[in-house]
């Protein structure tokens, strides 16, 4: 690998002497409800949301993957795609990098490319900036070299990208999202045989904003706390002889909880009663509007907080914050350990709901939060 200093600001023209082949954009993503229960072959529902990573791309036939990120002015990351291998690139570069190795890896006869990355999702707030850039180099990709790829196929390589060679074991929530959301509607998926179907959702039609409230609590979800999670649901569905989590009903938790280390019990409710959540979530959303997903909301993050423990005091004062002051229902998004609050509000108390948490938080002597309103958006697509 080798690193050099290119302008700050140049385009892609100025800093690579043609233009690009395409533009491609995969989104960020917003999950109403169903955390940490993807990789226990769960249910969950997210949206995508505006913001996005545009991959600005063009084929190379020398073998080399070249990458300048608009966040990191001054770098271009030079890669020899045959000799990619996992841990042999850090920091951002990893992540479209990772997607290049899983494609040959696969059996994808892929080259390399020009690649410049431009992105407004926020890094490290729990809205999936990483998989948004995955898919979006998997997007481009998958036209430059004509691969076929469907998007449900697209969301697997990106995962399988970001479990083998960055190191991170997520589940397959966050590409799927990206992939396949669809604006104006939440993504009903079954983690297990990735069924997925879209349930409408018209905020604006029900008066209704959804915050995000960014706490600018920065995560990485690499360093081992989440891959700690993981490994205790794996570990207790195994003691209970099940495939995964999602196999134990909510009426057999008291007995299995009895057959189960003290410390994974809560980690097992969580997975149980977030399961129920989503489905809750979906019902109330089909039979009486977005405007019932309030309370759900609230006890998705209480379970985050108290059993999964996964939440921290600014997003806690965030989540309380907007309740109190008049929010139908707020909770942590995301993998956790800071990152971003969702608050489902009326759009009359939007302004005053965003306003009361940021008084909160400069009287805790937090950062001033980030706020954001999400509208369920379009997953990725080709757009030049």
């Amino acid at each position: 690998m080798t690193t050099t200093s290119t302008a700050p600001g140049s385009t892609f023209e100025e800093l690579y002497g043609h233009a690009p082949e395409g533009v491609w954009a995969a989104p960020g993503r917003v999950n109403l409800i169903g955390e940490h229960t993807d990789y226990n072959d769960g249910f969950v529902l997210p949206i995508a949301i505006p913001q996005a990573v545009r991959a600005y791309a063009r084929r190379r036939s020398d073998g080399v993957l070249r990458l300048v990120s608009t966040r990191v002015p001054g770098e271009t990351v030079e890669l020899d795609v045959a000799a990619l291998t996992p841990g042999g690139v850090a920091g951002w570069a990893a992540y479209p990098a990772a997607v290049v190795w899983t494609l040959r890896k696969a059996g994808h006869e892929v080259g390399g490319a020009d690649v410049l990355l431009d992105s407004d999702v926020p890094g490290g707030a729990g809205l999936s900036s990483s998989a948004a850039l995955e898919c979006a180099v998997a997007a481009a990709y998958n036209d430059l070299y004509e691969l076929g790829l469907d998007a449900v196929e697209s969301a697997l390589l990106a995962q399988r990208a970001e479990n083998e060679f960055v190191g991170v074991p997520c589940g397959i929530m966050d590409q799927m999202a990206s992939m396949v959301c669809r604006a104006g509607a939440a993504l009903h998926l079954d983690a297990r045989d990735l069924s997925a179907r879209h349930v409408p959702l018209d905020l604006a039609g029900a008066g209704l904003t959804l915050l995000v409230l960014d706490t600018r609590v920065q995560h990485d979800l690499a360093d081992g706390a989440y891959a700690a999670l993981r490994a205790g649901c794996e570990r207790a569905a195994a003691l209970l002889g099940l495939p995964a989590l999602r196999d134990l009903a909510a009426a057999d938790l008291p007995a299995a909880s009895t057959r189960l280390p003290a410390e994974l019990v809560p980690l097992v409710r969580h997975v149980v009663t977030e399961n129920e959540r989503v489905e809750r979530a979906v019902e109330e959303l089909e039979r009486h509007g977005p405007a019932a997903l309030g309370p759900i909301l609230t006890a998705g993050h209480a379970s985050l907080r108290d059993d999964y423990r996964t939440s921290c005091p600014e997003t806690d004062l965030a989540a309380d914050t907007a309740v109190a002051a008049g929010a139908l229902g707020a909770r942590m998004t995301g993998g956790g350990f800071g990152g971003s609050v969702i608050a489902l509000v009326s759009t009359e108390k939007a302004q005053a709901v965003a306003a009361a948490v940021v008084e909160a938080f400069a009287a805790a002597g937090y950062a001033e939060p980030h706020v954001y309103r999400a509208v369920p958006s379009e997953g990725a697509r080709r757009e030049a």
